[in-house]
């Protein structure tokens, strides 16, 4: 009887050396990756589905001639139909079994390798990314290196379109035609000629991995044909020696084609029974193997049990596909008595692991049901950002954050079902493709604006340069302070110019104003000598004046003219020129010899020239403009009052109103003159 978890039928025959095997249909079940569980969900719950419809690849081998041994003997191993474990066919054990099965026929060929460890890729240069792909292609082997490459493939593609996208904006910027646009960078030769060598490297080491397999497969094929003929040829002082050299070099044949995996370890399996039930010649070398080998199997099943306990389903999934696989392959089988036990036990666990599986990407196939209204929920609200109301860098900013947020929700619920997976991963990509072409559409505006800033700032910069090292003080002071006005006003430049900008306009800026602080330094120092004169004169006229209200408009004047032939005092100290002016207001009031119009004007002169030493024009401007102003609200009221004794009919000259109104036109009429001699008195500076 074989043990039970090969369940494999061994139909009678009187043909020897002859095998007739026939093979039901089975869906191959796709490897697990270790992966996160919801990166590969979807594909395990259709494989939890497949799995109901997979049958057991059943090999049906034909037994041998019978050795002749002895009578009682042959009556010990004549060829007989195993007895298969008490379980109908397509039972959940069944597909859990064939499930492992067919895991531990799929990893069967995959040679082992080294992974090279992953580097940060994304931080390197494309020199540095074509670099490594040179260096990992000439000295790495293909499966080790396959996925750092694919890394470098994907980073390289990235940035390599970012920089022909740059080239192409540059070479359109300056006038050329899409159709002529070309780009040729010796990099992405290189990179492409190492890509081409990994290419060739890895179709070779397939291809000599596949003839290996074969060759491997013809080992063990072999060494099952020399099973048979040590079982059909025993003799017993050196069959079990010759077993056990058949075994030994069994498991140091390597890796074998899948899809011959487990119809080739079946077959091997049943003639290792077939040479125990023949060993009974041997009974203490065949219970001493039955008994460590039931000793082994029953560590797996404790090992098996204690996976029940793992919340990670995957995880005991994969340990189960081992400790599977260290049944069939390292551990040999038991005794008669013992097998249907042993094998009940394990297929009793194996059954519950892939229950408990089964359930738990049931319960994650309806979570993902829910999940398809929570991604439909996100995708509304990104479409309801209020984009049409950006009109600034802030407000963009405002909703870049507001996508940022929607986008890591998008992605922290989790999966959907397959059928439902690319309709809305459509709508999520239209959402955010709407959003973005508006926000690109913003900030290539933007660009275009901080070039045209850029050229404003130069033509700043170039004239702040011509000016640093005039000496016309007054009228270039005026212009750079124009200038430096006028940068403030314009917006950002693009930033790798920023800093390089703002250096060479400030360095011409400095250069000047250093220059004329000097030059008042000088300049303050005779200024102050001129105020110290103001206060002797200041004191002078104090002391002349006195409490007369006798002074004569030429008297006036001259203390008027004096005092201005000193010229200017530091801005800071022009508190001597307040106390003058009060001094002036206080003579022309208490003076009873000046007229009203000639005290008007000098007041008016005295204010006028402050101006005009203190170069301050705009003051100057202003007051002009104020007096013609006040020149024609005067005519005005002149007017309106005239008009308004023109329509008082029969009213002699003597009425009290008609006198009354002649006085208000009087009064008007002298404020005019005072005016006017105020604009004649302006107009005569600036001839």
């Amino acid at each position: 009887m074989l043990d039970q978890e090969e369940k494999l039928p061994v139909q009678e025959s009187n043909s020897t050396d002859s095998k007739d095997q026939s093979k039901d249909s089975k869906t191959e079940i796709n490897a697990e990756t270790t992966a996160k569980i919801e990166d590969k969900l979807e594909v395990e719950i259709k494989e939890e589905a497949e799995t109901t419809e997979v049958t057991t690849s059943k090999a049906t081998v034909v037994d041998e001639a019978k050795p002749e041994i002895s009578e009682e003997t042959k009556a010990e191993i004549t060829p007989e139909t195993p007895v298969k474990p008490e379980i109908k066919e397509g039972s959940n054990s069944d597909k859990a079994i064939d499930e492992i099965d067919n895991k531990i026929a799929e990893s069967s060929e995959k040679s082992e390798h080294q992974e090279i460890e992953m580097e940060d890729y994304e931080s390197l240069s494309l020199d540095e990314l074509v670099a490594e792909l040179g260096k990992l292609v000439k000295e790495g082997q293909v499966q080790s290196i396959n996925s750092n490459v694919n890394k470098i493939k994907s980073i390289f593609n990235l940035k390599f379109g970012k920089l022909l996208k740059a080239e192409k904006e540059k070479f359109l910027a300056e006038g050329g035609n899409i159709i002529d646009f070309q780009y040729n960078n010796p990099i992405k030769s290189t990179y492409n000629s190492f890509l081409y060598d990994f290419k060739i490297k890895r179709n070779e080491f397939y291809a000599n991995q596949d003839a290996k397999l074969n060759s491997n497969l013809e080992e063990k094929l072999e060494l099952i044909e020399n099973l048979k003929h040590l079982i059909d040829n025993a003799e017993g002082a050196t069959m079990y020696k010759m077993f056990k050299d058949i075994q030994t070099k069994w498991v140091a044949i390597g890796p074998i084609p899948r899809a011959k995996y487990n119809d080739t370890w079946r077959t091997y399996q049943h003639h290792v029974e077939r040479f125990y039930d023949l060993l009974h010649l041997s009974n203490d070398l065949r219970d001493l193997d039955f008994k460590h080998n039931l000793e082994e199997k029953l560590k797996l099943i404790d090992r098996a049990e204690a996976l029940l306990e793992l919340e990670d389903v995957n995880t005991a999934f994969k340990e189960l596909q081992v400790l599977h696989k260290l049944w069939k392959e390292d551990i040999g089988p038991v005794a008669r008595e013992n097998r249907e036990e042993v094998w009940e036990r394990f297929s009793e666990v194996t059954k519950k692991i892939h229950d408990n599986r089964h359930e738990f990407f049931k319960d994650m196939k309806s979570k993902f049901e829910g999940n398809i209204d929570k991604k439909l929920e996100v995708i509304t609200a990104i479409e309801a950002i209020a984009i049409s109301k950006n009109n600034s860098r802030a407000d963009w900013q405002k909703s870049i954050k507001e996508l940022e947020v929607l986008r890591n929700k998008f992605f922290s619920i989790g999966q959907v079902p397959r059928a439902k997976s690319d309709q809305i991963w459509s709508k999520f990509k239209d959402a955010t493709r709407k959003f973005n072409v508006e926000k690109n559409k913003f900030f290539k505006n933007i660009k275009k604006e901080h070039l045209e800033n850029l050229n404003l700032k130069k033509a700043l910069i170039e004239k702040a340069v011509a000016l640093k090292d005039s000496e016309d003080w007054d009228t270039t002071t005026e212009v750079m302070k124009r200038i430096q006005s006028d940068w403030k006003k314009i917006g950002h430049v693009p930033r790798k110019y920023s800093d390089k900008l703002w250096k060479e306009f400030k360095d011409a800026c400095n250069h000047y104003f250093d220059r004329l602080h000097k030059n008042q330094d000088i300049g303050n120092k005779e200024q102050i000598e001129v105020l110290n004169k103001k206060k002797d004169l200041l004191s002078t006229i104090k002391e002349a004046i006195g409490d007369s209200s006798e002074i004569s408009i030429d008297t006036l004047n001259g203390y008027v003219s004096d005092w201005r032939e000193l010229g200017r005092v530091p801005y800071e100290m022009r508190h001597i020129e307040v106390k003058f002016n009060k001094l002036l207001d206080k003579v022309v009031d208490n003076s009873d010899a000046i007229e009203k119009q000639d005290i008007e004007m000098i007041k008016f002169k005295n204010l006028v020239n402050s101006y005009l030493e203190q170069k301050n024009y705009r003051k100057l401007d202003s007051e002009q403009l104020f007096i013609r102003k006040k020149i024609d609200e005067t005519i005005r009221e002149i007017q309106q009052l005239e008009n308004n004794i023109g329509f008082i009919s029969n009213v002699s000259e003597d009425n009290p109103l008609v006198q009354n109104v002649r006085k208000q036109i009087d009064v008007y009429k002298e404020k005019l003159e005072i005016w006017k001699d105020k604009l004649n008195y302006l107009k005569e500076l600036e001839s």
